[in-house]
């Protein structure tokens, strides 16, 4: 064989590798939702923000939700905690970290502000499935 022939395939061979290594990330990123627990621990890790990961957990039962929402381009994180209906220990949380209850708040629920302009955590009962959700909306300031 020809030496630039050699040289060709071992190129197209280390990308196919590089490419290979990567999809999961590359799939990850391009996602439009993800659904996962955290024994799920790819999608954990990247998914996850800091503030869930650390937050209270206050069932045994709880899973977690990625949505990037098109239009203005928010991305939405959340955790549902199954069999229970008490906030607590989740609204003591926030407090802790210098998040601010607001006064009103555009969906069902109580809407916590921090230091993010662009970040608003939504903490709601749903007594009809005995749960507990909390949301992180990130939303681009303009």
């Amino acid at each position: 064989m020809r030496k630039p022939f050699k040289i060709t395939l071992a190129l197209i061979i280390v990308i196919a590798a590089i490419f290979a290594y990567l999809w999961p990330v590359i799939k990850m990123e391009l996602a439009g939702s993800a659904h996962y627990t955290e024994e799920n621990k790819k999608e954990y890790e990247y998914y996850t923000p800091d503030i869930l990961k650390k937050i209270p957990r206050v069932s045994a039962n709880y899973e977690f939700d990625f949505y990037n929402v098109a239009g203005p381009g928010s991305l939405i994180y959340s955790v549902i905690f199954f069999g229970t209906t008490d906030t607590s220990k989740i609204n003591a949380y926030l407090i802790s970290r210098h998040y601010v209850k607001q006064d009103t708040c555009s969906v069902e629920g109580e809407c916590w502000r921090g230091s993010d302009p662009g970040e608003t955590i939504t903490v709601s009962v749903v007594p009809k499935i005995n749960a507990v959700t909390v949301q992180v909306d990130n939303s681009p300031q303009f």
